[in-house]
This record gives structure tokens, C-alpha cells and sequence, in this order.
């Protein structure tokens, strides 16, 4: 939590205002499906949201730096935020047809990406979709760092970073309805002069398989 929180104070809105491609194509991905309420895990300061809620699906937040949070409210954003860690999910007794997590999973470890993809499950409504945006072995950052297990590194900056790859990918989402999974080519909105990253998206859906391997 502390090293979030710095960041937001001293970085405030880091990555600009634009919302992702990521939440762009999870939001046709929604539309299409007829999904009516998301849930956004690690929201930070909202800044993928606003695609949503601009098309009438009912957004739930939650996030773990208070002052992410406050930025949001700056930013207009006035939709339920929960504040606290992913790990304590669930923070409401509520079922939803969607979930959008962008950049969040790669940050956990092992036992704490299991905790947090059976969460997401048990938050969804049957049939309900959850999409989620991580950095892949791809990531020009790859590699590089003090190397702490297969594909997981620590940066210079004490972020701790698991990449993942096709056949990670089945093995982790497997079991909790993985429909699909593509490369997304993200580019740097806040700053012309930075390259754009490369994230892998992975669409589940909660059917019956999914609901029996939790």
C-alpha cells in the first residue's frame, strides 16, 4: 500500500486522464454481452471508468490508495469506491455481470493472484465476464531486475512484476471460464515520447466449469 500511495502523491494523476484501449475494448466487449454493472479493481483515480458510465453501465470501484481515491472525486467521478486492498475482497455482498481489471494481476505473487481470481469469480453473476489487462513476457521490461522466480522479477524500484505467456495463461485461467486472451498494443497517452507497452487481455466468463473450479 505504501509504495501506491507515494506514487499518487507525489506522481497525481501519473498516467493522464485518457482512458486505455484496454478499457475501450472492454467496454465494446460489455456492450456486446448486455453487461449493466462492472466492478473495477484497482480503480486508482478513475481514468478508465468514465468509458463505462459514459454508456450507462453502473460502475464500482476499488482501490487502494486513498489519495488515488481523491483524485477521482476531483475528477468528477462519483460512483461507490471502496478503499482498501484487493486482497480483503469481497467489500459488498453484490453479484456482477462484469469485471475490468487493468494492470493489476502481474503485481501479485503466485497465492495471491489464486485468492484474487477466485474473488473476481465469486463476484460475478452466472454468466458474468471478467477481463483483465497484465504485462506479458513480451514487455520490453522482461527480464531485467533482480529475478525472484519463473517470469517474476523485481524492478530497480521495488515493484515486483510477473509475466505472463500463453501457457501461463491456461494454467492460471483455466479453471475459471478463460474464453479468450489477445495482445493489446498500449500506447503512452500521457507522453508522445514514450513507446507503448504491450499487454495481454484475458476474457473469462462464468459458466459452469468456471463455477466447479473455484
Amino acid at each position: 500500500m505504501e509504495f501506491w500511495e507515494a506514487s499518487f502523491i507525489e506522481k497525481q494523476a501519473m498516467w493522464g486522464y485518457q482512458p486505455t484501449d484496454s478499457a475501450i475494448k472492454a467496454k465494446d466487449i460489455f456492450i456486446d454481452k448486455n453487461v449493466k454493472e462492472v466492478l473495477l479493481p484497482g480503480i486508482g483515480y478513475g481514468r478508465n471508468a468514465k468509458v463505462f458510465i459514459e454508456e450507462g453501465i453502473d460502475v464500482t470501484g476499488i482501490e487502494i490508495s486513498k489519495t488515488a481515491i481523491d483524485l477521482a472525486r476531483k475528477n468528477g467521478l462519483d460512483i461507490p469506491i471502496f478503499h482498501g486492498p484487493v486482497s480483503d475482497m469481497p467489500f459488498d455482498n453484490k453479484q456482477y455481470d462484469g469485471l475490468f481489471s487493468h494492470a493489476l494481476i502481474h503485481l501479485l505473487n503466485k497465492e495471491e493472484r489464486e485468492q484474487f481470481f477466485r474473488d473476481c469469480l465469486n463476484q460475478l453473476k452466472p454468466n458474468g465476464y471478467m477481463i483483465f489487462t497484465t504485462v506479458s513476457k513480451e514487455a520490453p521490461m522482461y527480464g531485467k531486475g533482480k529475478q525472484l522466480g519463473k517470469d517474476y522479477f523485481e524492478t530497480k524500484d521495488g515493484v515486483k512484476l510477473y509475466f505472463y505467456d500463453a501457457e501461463s495463461i491456461d494454467q492460471d485461467f483455466k479453471d475459471y471460464g478463460l474464453v479468450d486472451f489477445f495482445d493489446v498494443e498500449e500506447p503512452n497517452k500521457d507522453s508522445n515520447n514514450k513507446p507503448s507497452m504491450k499487454f495481454t487481455m484475458i476474457i473469462c466468463r462464468k459458466d459452469e466449469k468456471a463455477a466447479l473450479g473455484k
